[in-house]
């Protein structure tokens, strides 16, 4: 019997399996399975078929809890289930890839207890929704900055913010590619117009077009939203760089340079997105009754 098929030795002696949730998953309590039937037996030992050991740990502590008895109430192990994917076992090494995931997650919501299996669903349509996000974001990119995608992609692995030295490599590449300003800032704009679209929360890659937004001059920018190519996804960048937080060095002043029909623009803009945080900055920031805020 190697390391993959041990749990499934032990999974045959069980009798009874006491199943709670770790972290507030599910519902509350704990429920017990009488495994004494064989076809109870058997779903069980499927849903928890392990396909590989890659010795990697996940690093929190997972989301439900097995705890396997014998016949006599003895306790044989206690496994723990993680993002409906991996299994946790004091006997490995490290945690185990589930051959099937979603058939544990079934087997659960047949239980009593759904709150994992809707708590992968919501799990992965937000994976889902990022992988987009983050294809339109680098779709946008600006032509000659290509090559530093990884880069950029990598500040939101490790949660930083781009060095001076990348804002700089950037901002060359950009005037070498790009020579006109306004050809510059539009494709700064369209770039951060793209992804997300939020002004708060986003991954960190996202601020970078922002970062470069905010070293161009306030002409400048207003003469990028002037132009006739500008469109909706521009608009969405002037909106997200000049509400968001200390986004360019003299903010308040720059946004009193915006006319009266921009403010109004780029407000209507805000007003549609659907997103109440982009919505209640730009209220803030450009409705014309209101004051700038400091």
């Amino acid at each position: 019997m190697d390391a993959t098929t041990a749990l499934d030795g032990v999974l045959q002696q069980t009798h009874m399996v006491l199943v709670g949730a770790v972290g507030g998953l599910g519902a509350a309590g704990e429920i017990r399975v009488d495994l004494s039937d064989p076809a109870e037996s058997t779903r069980l030992r499927t849903a928890m078929t392990v396909d590989s050991l890659p010795g990697f740990h996940c690093m929190c502590l997972g989301d439900v809890r097995f705890e396997l008895f014998d016949r006599d109430g003895g306790r044989l192990a206690v496994v723990v289930l993680h993002h409906g994917a991996t299994l946790r076992w004091g006997q490995w090494d490290g945690d185990a890839v589930l051959a099937e995931g979603h058939l544990l997650l079934d087997w659960l919501d047949g239980h009593g207890m759904p709150g994992p299996l809707q708590q992968f669903e919501r799990d992965r349509q937000r994976a889902e929704e990022q992988a987009a996000e983050r294809s339109d974001w680098l779709a946008a990119m600006p032509a000659g900055l290509e090559g530093t995608a990884d880069q950029i992609l990598g500040l939101s692995q490790i949660g930083g913010a781009a060095s001076p030295e990348l804002l700089a490599e950037l901002t060359e590449r950009l005037q070498l590619t790009l020579p006109d300003p306004v050809e510059r800032v539009l494709a700064l704009l369209d770039w951060y117009g793209s992804g997300s679209g939020r002004c708060s929360g986003y991954p960190p890659h996202e601020g970078v077009p922002g970062e470069l937004l905010g070293r161009v001059s306030i002409s400048d920018l207003l003469a990028g939203l002037a132009d006739s190519r500008a469109g909706e996804r521009h608009d969405a960048g002037a909106v997200r760089h000049l509400v968001g937080r200390k986004t360019r060095p003299r903010q308040k002043r720059d946004v009193a340079r915006l006319s009266e029909p921009l403010r109004a623009r780029l407000l209507a803009h805000a007003r549609r997105s659907g997103d109440s945080d982009k919505q209640a900055r730009a209220e803030r920031w450009l409705a014309p009754s209101q004051a700038s805020p400091s």
